[in-house]
């Protein structure tokens, strides 16, 4: 299909254009990617592309869209292109220093909810510690949950904790939420009730293995666990205990055939595994532990 011109573009013509031009190119979920970048440059609806499909498109506006599909047929994910993405009915902003967040780790949020309204039904509130935040979608996503919650969101890299402030404010949380720049432990202060972290769990090897969406538009840094995938379970493992309070308990993802080794490890540190969450495809995906 010949790229439309920039004047006398309908809303229609141009999702299908779109639309098309992922399909030949056998891009993955080419339907909702056409409509994502379509939506946020046009600004339209879904009830614009069913009844108001003929509204015309500014020429500029089209310019932004074809551009926008180049990056996307190039291999640049949707989500990076638009700079936000939907976790737990919540917009998160993106930048090179984050990870998108996913819905696997959706497990991670539905295994501490519970804790942490029991947690704050006893005490009145309740204090965490997100480590290695990225987008702030974890700490944030509880904080929006449990209105009792504080948090503390660490990470190392400055973008990062940039989009952790803007999230949380977007969110509503910002009020309860502080982000501290922190090599893991190093400059972490204080006791908590829950320590939860989605840190890097990919095999060094394996990263180079990954879809080019991932491996050449996630930070490294937010992907490599290390020789096994372990290194920073080791780390959290090693040094949570100093950092909870009483009954407190370690949350974390894990990638998919990690649980037994991952709780190995814990246990070296007198960890328990008290509570299990599978993620969409019926994989273990997140693990708690107390002490």
């Amino acid at each position: 299909m010949t790229k439309p011109e920039t004047t006398n573009n309908t809303l229609g013509q141009l999702l299908a254009h779109v639309r098309l031009e992922l399909r030949q190119a056998e891009i993955d979920g080419a339907e909702l990617d056409a409509r994502l970048l379509v939506q946020h440059f046009t600004g339209a609806t879904l009830t614009d592309f069913v009844i108001r499909s003929d509204t015309e498109v500014a020429p500029d506006v089209t310019e932004q869209v074809l551009g926008a599909m180049q990056r996307r047929l190039a291999g640049e994910p949707v989500h990076r292109i638009i700079g936000e993405r939907e976790f737990y009915g919540l917009s998160f902003k993106l930048n090179a220093d984050t990870l998108e967040p996913r819905p696997d780790t959706e497990a991670l949020i539905g295994l501490v909810l519970p804790f942490l309204e029991q947690r704050s039904s006893e005490k009145g509130f309740v204090d965490l510690l997100d480590m290695g935040t990225g987008t702030g979608a974890i700490a944030v996503t509880l904080l929006h949950e449990i209105k009792t919650a504080r948090g503390v969101a660490v990470d190392i890299a400055e973008g990062a904790l940039q989009a952790a402030r803007i999230n949380a404010k977007l969110a509503g949380v910002s009020s309860r939420l502080a982000v501290l720049k922190s090599d893991w432990f190093g400059a972490v202060r204080g006791e908590y009730d829950l320590i939860v972290s989605n840190p890097p769990y990919i095999p060094a090897k394996t990263v180079l293995e990954l879809d080019r969406e991932v491996k050449d538009y996630d930070p490294r840094r937010a992907l490599d666990g290390g020789e096994d995938g372990l290194n920073f379970y080791r780390a959290l493992a090693k040094h949570s205990g100093a950092y909870l309070h009483d009954n407190g308990i370690v949350a974390v993802e894990i990638g998919a055939g990690q649980a037994d080794d991952t709780e190995a490890i814990f246990a070296q540190y007198s960890f328990r595994l008290t509570s299990v969450a599978e993620d969409l495809a019926g994989h273990k995906r997140a693990l708690s532990f107390q002490r």
